[in-house]
């Protein structure tokens, strides 16, 4: 009981990075591929997930030896420049994320209400807006809300697997990694968006030194960091099992999120769409939210211009990408299929991964900086091959949102 306790108590950063990259543009891709693939790619989840558990742990493992920022330790010991290209590069990934959780905050709520999806993100918008600048300690209320929010979200798939009883062997199976087309690959792009996400890796830093953890925490950090991780995979993996045992023998393709809530009609029945909706719009708000504080943080950090969350600066920038992820949701929304935006989204966010990852490993393996917590040769060699995986996927991604936004 007493073990279970110490785990309770040191929940906190790792729920809040769950939160911000379990928005709607993981789950409507998780359910579109659940939807055409099946189980087939449960192994790039996988992928995702240990990439992105190692770039965390770094991240956790600074947080809790230093005061400085990492953005600033990069500053001084690096280039300033390079600081100030990954503060702008984490800027323009959250900007991407942004106007996709806008849309899904739109989807949801026009799912709940029957009122048009474009009316909403003028609502929740500036609610975001009013929570940072009046909410007394923004980490403890952001730390609160994630954590109902991603377990609520979690809850409901679980408990409508068991009613599903899916094909176990296909899932396991699954896990086993496969050729794909290169047709699939700004989904399968996307599906890697879902779990590696590295300006909220980064950021893992900032959220473990706002908890307030020392080196003698480190052990309680990194084991918050994995189930961060672990949460973020098991949900992905929740929504294409649920979605492939329900959507895919039916032979529905999603559009829209009254659709993917089918997938939780065996236990909700004809409230599934209502109660899906709820979820979809907790995980599009607490996304919105915090993922907006996270680029704005990380961009105020990168000039010099502070780094708390309660700081002038870092609400000045929150607030920017909070208008400008709306701005341009409203557009995209009037100008395409919203799903297909969803996806492209959670895909772009990636382009900001190379110099994130750059800037993380440098550090990392600076003796000077780390000492003895520097990396090791093993965690060096995960981090270079998460390098590659994610090198390969900007490249051809680069082609696949030329041509997307050359249709607007």
């Amino acid at each position: 009981m007493s073990r279970l306790k110490n785990i309770a108590k040191s929940i906190g950063p790792g729920f809040i990075m769950a939160a911000v990259v379990l928005g709607p543009g993981s789950i409507t891709t998780a359910s579109k591929i659940g939807s055409t693939e099946g189980y087939a790619f449960l192994w790039v989840i996988l992928l995702g997930a240990i990439s992105m558990a190692v770039y965390s742990n770094m991240s956790t493992r600074f947080g809790v030896l230093h005061e400085k920022s990492i953005l600033k330790v990069i500053s001084e010991k690096y280039s300033k420049w390079l600081s100030l290209a990954i503060g702008i590069a984490s800027f323009f990934a959250s900007l991407s994320f942004q106007f996709g959780n806008n849309l899904g905050v739109g989807m949801g709520m026009e799912t709940l209400t029957g009122i048009d999806a474009k009316i909403w993100p003028l609502i929740f918008t500036p609610g975001a807006i009013v929570l940072i600048f009046f909410a007394k300690n923004l980490y403890k209320t952001l730390e609160k809300l994630m954590m109902f929010m991603v377990m609520f979200m979690i809850l409901a798939f679980i408990i409508n697997l068991v009613f599903i009883k899916p094909d176990l062997t296909a899932i396991v199976t699954g896990f086993v990694p496969k050729g794909f087309l290169m047709d699939n690959f700004n989904q399968l792009a996307a599906l890697v968006g879902t779990t590696f996400v590295l300006h909220c890796a980064i950021y893992q830093a900032y959220l473990v030194q706002d908890k307030g953890w020392k080196i003698s925490d480190k052990d309680k950090g990194v084991r918050d960091t994995n189930l961060g991780v672990f949460m973020l995979a098991l949900m992905s993996s929740l929504v294409i099992i649920t979605a492939a045992a329900t959507l895919k023998p039916m032979g529905i393709t999603i559009n829209s999120a009254a659709d993917m809530a089918l997938q939780l009609e065996l236990l909700l029945g004809s409230y599934a769409k209502y109660v899906f909706a709820l979820g979809f719009i907790s995980a599009a708000f607490s996304s919105l939210l915090v993922n907006s504080v996270i680029g704005g943080g990380l961009l105020a950090d990168s000039i010099g211009m502070g780094r708390s969350m309660e700081g002038k600066m870092p609400k000045l920038f929150t607030t920017v990408i909070l208008i400008a992820g709306m701005v341009i949701a409203l557009y995209v929304s009037g100008n395409g299929s919203p799903v297909y935006s969803l996806i492209m989204a959670q895909a772009s966010s990636m382009l900001a991964v190379p110099l994130i990852a750059i800037g993380l490993y440098l550090v990392l393996n600076n003796k000077e900086v780390m000492g003895r917590y520097k990396n090791t040769n093993f965690q060096n060699m995960l981090a270079i091959a998460g390098f590659a995986l994610i090198c390969v996927l900007v490249y051809i991604m680069y082609s696949k949102l030329i041509g997307y936004f050359g249709n607007f």
